[in-house]
């Protein structure tokens, strides 16, 4: 039996399996079924055949957009998995985000559509990031609603990487500066907001690592200042509660959008 075949009849009895296995979470069992759809399916087979990955094994994280799993490399390395939603998807809020990116003339209305235009803004937008130097999943592949993109955490254990909120920061007045240069340099160098950032969108491998940044805004979209203040601000009042004497969200939201500015 050819290798792509295996390889197909294994995600189908990963499936079954799911299928199968009682959950005390019918909710979570939804969202696992509402991810891997049989067009889904095909999607990976075909990265299979590409050679992009040969293995898909648990899931990293469930959300209403995605699901992020595990995926091996042809030479064993751990990649991360995104596989983006379609058929269940909530598409409404998406188009918020979209609607005025230069880089999308056109944005789609149907979930067929949308969701892979959805699944490529956030390709994109890790690429800029990731060049701009900023601590980002380097992306790996693109095909319609599947991201492949590096895997943040122990590759040697295959152990994906805490958020940042359920770890106790070694120095804190340190990580939140760091947090904020990032935000600086993602909005002058990348010339990106990442619009959605905070405690649960930044892992911690002994730094700071954005992720989840398909919503993020080019600089010149009319949004971008008011979700660059939201960002800071959210920051911001995780860092207080550690204990952390920040600045002022309005006053470094001002000096980041003079400096881009300049």
């Amino acid at each position: 039996m050819k290798r792509a075949e295996k390889q197909r009849r294994k995600i189908e009895d990963q499936l079954d399996s799911r299928r199968s296995k009682r959950r005390r979470d019918d909710d979570e069992f939804k969202v696992v079924e509402g991810v891997i759809d049989p067009p889904t399916l095909k999607v990976i087979f075909r990265l299979f055949n590409r050679g992009v990955i040969n293995a898909v094994h648990g899931v990293i994280s469930t959300g209403k957009e995605a699901n992020v799993y595990r995926g091996e490399t042809t030479d064993n390395k751990s990649v991360a998995v995104k596989i983006y939603r379609v058929s269940t998807a909530e598409t409404d809020f998406m188009r918020e985000y979209m609607v005025g990116d230069p880089r999308f003339k056109r944005v789609g209305r149907k979930n067929r559509v949308l969701v892979p235009q959805w699944a490529m803004k956030e390709y994109k937008n890790l690429a800029r990031y990731y060049d701009a130097g900023v601590r980002v999943p380097k992306p790996v592949a693109i095909y319609r609603n599947v991201l492949i993109m590096e895997f943040i955490g122990d590759q040697k254990n295959a152990t994906a990487a805490p958020l940042i909120k359920n770890v106790e920061i070694p120095s804190p007045e340190t990580t939140y500066r760091d947090i904020i240069k990032m935000i600086k340099m993602g909005y002058t160098k990348a010339k990106l907001v990442h619009a959605d950032l905070s405690e649960y969108n930044i892992l911690w491998v002994g730094e700071p690592v954005f992720i989840d940044v398909s919503q993020s805004l080019v600089r010149d979209h009319d949004n971008a200042s008011r979700y660059l203040y939201r960002d800071i601000k959210n920051i911001t009042h995780f860092f207080n509660k550690l204990g952390v004497d920040t600045q002022d969200p309005q006053d470094l939201t001002s000096e980041i959008l003079n400096s881009g500015d300049s």
